[in-house]
């Protein structure tokens, strides 16, 4: 079966849009074949910095004749109808269409559609103007006179069709003057004139005589192990970037690494900034003396010839520009390290947060005092908590992390500990961001702890405050990221944190200082004061004294409006978005979602470590043949249960009376109730779950036998009704540790 190869040849197309181009190119046209009748066996495209290239085998060298029969109205139906019918049939009269008679329904009209099959010459020629022209580029271009748009100017069109034992042909279209045909071209400087191609293989070995690497992961495959060798000869070894990897396989059609250098001084910069410095400015890699872990003064450049000078030109080139910017890096560091951390702090409250929820300075106090409460609970120095959050965000303001905001953090560590910081309090300035995304360290200090789980509360706390919770796919504040990242902050450190007593003390402090900084309006104007019952005389009494002093009034807040009826809606539903959250994590680890419904099913859960406790410990009850029974011996307890509550309009609750029991198996499974719940009392109050589980457990044979023996509807009423309290005493010792009731199965 032919084959099809088609290039599109133009100037350099950005690197970050190579492959993305390619694919859609490929989406595009094997969608067109599949469309048009054609088939195909697969399909494989590349890019390079001047072209798209597809190969597209075993295609079909004409589409299928076809013949379809469409359904139309009844003989005599309104004209309206019939007009439709021919639409969308494609017939110019009725007359076109056919009668058939149907013994129930009458006669009705038939409109036999047949379409010729096509050569795919003809198809792939009607196809590609039409995906030229509306090709999905973030940022197309029109150049010169004509219409057409494209990511860079267009130069020119490859398209050959045939099989391998024949000579293909060219698939002739034209689109804006360009002409597809079957000429190429190689390097630009290296091999830059035109050659005619054939098929596939004739073409990639052509590029390749031609200097030019079509397969990108060829070309990153090359650049990766010429630099590895490269280090390697010098005792030093590449600092992998996969990111930048792409991107220059993306620059380079011929790649040819090379090595440059710069002054051993520059080296007193941070690694990470004289990294970044030489990435962003060059795109070169750095690389690293293994035997101190720190940066040499070497870094792997890639260039797109192999110059005959051997790179003496190019490698000068790049150490120059190094040099200036990594110069301009040095007066960065040196010019923040005459400035004192903490004295950046006042420049903080030059920089608006949010309009909204105020200054990065007041932010910065709200972290301070959250950082402080939270430092007992996560087990970390209270006055190193204060000192970190207080510090944690004066580098915005540094030098450095203007040029190069990726550093904000890491740029603080490094000051504070050049500046005689305690290096928990360094080290947390850094780690507060943590963790940033699911594959995100996550910090164990517990000062780095505490400045992160305060960072993150009070992101949460302020977005509810004024509403501006993600909505849908929708999240500009990653508040879902925020979320999660005190999940496994608080999951990772095997930590106890009443949550929702630490969003009530940070929802205030954001409440404090919009009051503060905008006045009672402001919190009048809130979404969720307004639909409280008691906005006025929360505003009235409490709110109106945290435009004075906040932590001052934060006791009296408590005693006047333990709970606000406001705070309590807005907390609640800022914990449900928690379980939310914790939902998707113990979904990734296995746990499935009726599991922690039936744990979050008991209320007012605001404890994540032991939610998850629960969590584990139901799904490896449930994991054991007693479990599953046990489950199924709930399930019709209270299916029974549910039906006679309804019919008697009563409920069970209460022990069963011994004098009623009449039954061995009665008598026992009300003994090994008792005893459980007995149990259950202390195990749960000692957190031992998986305790407690195995304790229910144990009810499982006992339950089978009542449902064996006994029959919950006795005649006499005293009877019957102590039998379903037994039922209810089931149910409330399930209860303990879940409610079955979620579970399904």
């Amino acid at each position: 079966m032919p084959d099809l190869l088609l290039e599109i040849f133009s100037e350099e197309i950005p690197a970050r849009m190579q492959r993305r181009a390619a694919e859609d190119l490929k989406s595009l046209l094997t969608n067109a074949l599949v469309d048009a009748g054609l088939t195909y066996e697969g399909a494989k495209a590349f890019a390079t910095p001047r072209r798209l290239a597809l190969t597209v085998a075993g295609v079909s060298k004409a589409s299928q004749a076809t013949r379809e029969e469409r359904k139309g109205p009844r003989v005599g139906a309104p004209e309206k109808a019939l007009e439709g019918f021919l639409r969308g049939a494609g017939l110019s009269s009725i007359d076109e269409a056919q009668i058939q008679s149907d013994p129930k329904k009458g006669d009705f009209y038939v409109a036999v559609i047949e379409k010729p099959g096509r050569e795919a010459t003809e198809i792939i020629a009607e196809a590609m103007p039409v995906i030229i022209r509306n090709f999905p580029w973030q940022k197309p271009q029109r150049w010169g006179s004509g219409s057409l748009k494209w990511v860079r100017p267009m130069h020119s069109i490859v398209c050959t069709f045939g099989p391998e034992t024949e000579e293909p042909e060219v698939i002739h279209f034209e689109i804006d003057g360009i002409k597809s045909g079957n000429v190429s071209r190689g390097h630009r400087f290296m091999a830059p004139d035109a050659f005619e191609v054939r098929r596939f293989d004739d073409y990639v070995s052509k590029l390749e005589a031609a200097k030019v690497v079509l397969d990108a992961d060829r070309r990153k495959d090359i650049i990766l192990n010429d630099a590895k060798n490269a280090a390697m000869a010098l005792g030093l070894e590449l600092v992998e970037d996969e990111g930048l990897l792409e991107e220059v396989a993306g620059l380079n059609e011929w790649p040819t690494v090379l090595i440059g250098s710069f002054e051993e001084e520059f080296l007193q910069i941070p690694d990470e900034a004289v990294q970044l410095t030489i990435k962003v400015n060059q795109k070169n890699f750095v690389l690293r003396d293994p035997n101190s872990g720190r940066l040499s003064n070497k870094f792997a450049l890639t260039t797109n010839i192999i110059a005959k000078d051997g790179g003496e030109q190019i490698i000068h080139g790049n150490e120059k520009v190094v040099r200036a910017r990594l110069s301009d890096a040095k007066f960065f560091w040196d010019a923040d390290l005459k400035t004192k951390l903490e004295s950046n702090n006042a420049k903080l409250s030059d920089i608006v947060f949010h309009e909204k929820l105020g200054t990065v300075a007041a932010r910065v106090q709200r972290l301070e005092n959250l950082a402080a409460e939270l430092a007992p609970l996560v087990g970390a120095d209270v006055d190193q908590a204060k000192r970190a959050a207080r510090l944690c965000k004066a580098d915005l303001v540094s030098a450095m992390v203007f040029e190069f905001p990726e550093l904000q953090g890491l740029m603080g560590r490094y000051y504070a500990a050049a500046q005689g910081e305690d290096a928990a309090v360094a080290q947390a300035i850094e780690d507060h961001y943590k963790p940033a995304g699911a594959s995100d360290s996550v910090p164990n200090n517990p000062v780095s702890v505490a400045v992160a789980l305060a960072d993150k509360i009070d992101v949460l706390t302020g977005f509810w405050a004024i509403d501006e919770k993600p909505t849908g796919s929708k999240d500009p504040y990653a508040l879902r990221r925020a979320a999660l990242g005190v999940i496994r902050l608080v999951l990772e450190n095997d930590l106890r944190l009443p949550l929702r007593h630490v969003l009530v003390q940070s929802l205030r402090r954001n409440l404090a200082d919009i009051a503060a900084a905008r006045g009672e309006g402001a919190l009048a104007d809130l979404p969720f004061v307004k639909e409280s019952e008691k906005a006025g005389h929360v505003i009235k009494d409490v709110f109106a004294m945290v435009s004075k002093a906040a932590d001052v009034v934060l006791d009296k807040i408590s005693e006047i409006v333990p709970e606000a009826p406001m705070e309590k809606g807005l907390i609640d539903d800022l914990l449900s978005f928690f379980a939310d959250r914790l939902k998707v994590v113990l979904k990734d680890k296995g746990v499935r979602y009726d599991l922690i419904d039936a744990v979050y099913a008991l209320g007012d859960q605001d404890d994540i470590a032991l939610i998850v406790k629960r969590a584990d410990a139901l799904a490896e009850l449930l994991g054991s043949e007693d479990g599953v029974n046990l489950l199924a011996g709930y399930k019709r307890a209270a299916n029974i249960l549910r039906a006679e509550e309804k019919k008697d309009g009563k409920t069970f609750d209460g022990e069963a009376e011994e004098g009623l029991l009449e039954e061995p198996a009665e008598i026992e499974l009300t003994k090994a109730i008792n005893v459980a719940l007995t149990s259950l009392s202390s195990l749960i109050a000692a957190e031992d779950y998986s305790g407690a589980m195995a304790e229910l457990a144990k009810l499982r044979a006992p339950v089978d036998t009542f449902f064996e023996d006994i029959h919950v509807n006795a005649e006499k009423a005293e009877i019957r009704d102590n039998r379903l309290r037994i039922l209810s005493q089931i149910r409330g010792a399930v209860h303990q540790v879940a409610d079955f009731s979620k579970i399904s199965g």
